[in-house]
């Protein structure tokens, strides 16, 4: 249950999905039973008759920053850059900024890339895996550049250009109903099949709902190169749990309520902080927490997820809590039955 290949599976391209559901909430939703081994076919706005009075809904409340940045180098050649710092307006240097880069040839330090507006960058050092340093310079705010020119930092297997036409949809919805703390480069996309409209649902069937911040780093985006997934190194992601929500969570573990996690970051930042008999702390830090097969869950009794990658850090945690081989059977039931996979794609509820 270690080796990398056993997390490996076909997945047919055209299941990925390109774009979201019509509706945040008509989205399909597979529910599987984990004690029972058995899966059912619904759809997430039947979210409330699907879950207990009483169940307590953790979200995650990041906002995703659209900070990706087309450009080009001095030579001509075009770059694609993911800016992965977003420090507080009063921070100091505030436009030099570590980010991800995507070109044919790495620039050298002290060399100038081109973007739009009159915007150019230095480079200033390079670091391990793509990453580079770069001090930005013809605009006063880098939180205003990237809010009036940057693109939403989708993830590669959902194909778009510098010119898509679909920039506009991708900045709605590629955004959870609940996001209003910045900082993220990835949606956390178990929250993206929320509305409104199903909360008071949810409010009212008896299920309540606190939120957390976890800011998903790029370290998401990191393949996993380990034979031994144990072995397996993932990026430091900020959290905040503040007092209420920690209070509500221990109310409901001390009550024998099901917490019921919406997606990996938020498993990763309650498990981060769990204390021995169900218990969590409130405050702030960073977690690298990877969880694979045969760890203890201390507080979460649900998950709410979206079909994760092959090979992935996300699909370890699954397989933690659902089991490998019951994962397996759901994986090729979802293939079969012909659920759109990833972000942009369908979602499940393990219980």
């Amino acid at each position: 249950m270690f080796d990398i290949e056993d997390y490996n599976y076909h997945l047919p391209e055209r299941l990925i999905a390109q774009v979201p559901a019509s509706s945040r909430d008509s989205s399909r939703l597979l529910v599987v039973e984990r004690l029972k081994r058995s899966f059912s076919d619904h759809h997430f706005f039947d979210l409330p008759g699907l879950l207990n009075p009483g169940d307590l809904l953790v979200v995650n409340n990041t906002r995703v920053v659209p900070a990706r940045l087309f450009g080009r180098k001095g030579s001509g050649g075009r770059i694609d850059l993911l800016v992965l710092e977003h420090p507080d307006s009063d921070a100091e240097e505030p436009n030099t900024r570590w980010c991800l880069l995507k070109s044919s040839k790495r620039p050298k330090v002290g060399s100038q890339l081109f973007f739009e507006c009159d915007v150019w960058g230095r480079v200033e050092s390079l670091g391990e895996e793509g990453l580079i340093q770069i001090t930005f310079h013809g605009t006063p705010s880098m939180d205003h550049l990237l809010e009036k020119k940057g693109y939403m930092p989708l993830p590669p297997y959902i194909k778009r250009d510098n010119n898509n036409d679909r920039a506009s949809m991708d900045r709605e919805r590629y955004q959870t109903i609940f996001s209003c703390k910045k900082g993220a480069v990835a949606a956390p996309t178990a929250g993206l099949h929320f509305t409104k409209k199903l909360i008071k649902e949810l409010r009212r069937a008896g299920i309540s709902l606190v939120q957390l911040t976890l800011h998903v780093g790029h370290g998401t985006f990191r393949p996993v190169r380990a034979k031994d997934i144990r072995e397996h190194r993932l990026g430091e992601e900020a959290f905040i749990i503040g007092r209420d929500a920690a209070n509500d969570i221990n109310r409901a573990k001390k009550e024998g309520r099901r917490v019921i996690a919406v997606g990996t970051t938020v498993v990763r930042a309650l498990e981060s902080v769990a204390e021995p008999k169900g218990k969590i702390t409130h405050g702030s830090g960073k977690t690298e927490l990877l969880i694979t097969p045969g760890f203890r869950f201390q507080i979460v009794d649900g998950i709410i997820t979206n079909f994760h990658l092959p090979k992935s850090s996300l699909l370890f945690l699954i397989s933690a809590f659902g089991g490998l081989p019951l994962i397996k059977e759901v994986y090729q039931w979802a293939i079969e039955k012909e659920y759109r996979f990833y972000s942009y794609g369908d979602s499940m509820l393990i219980i």
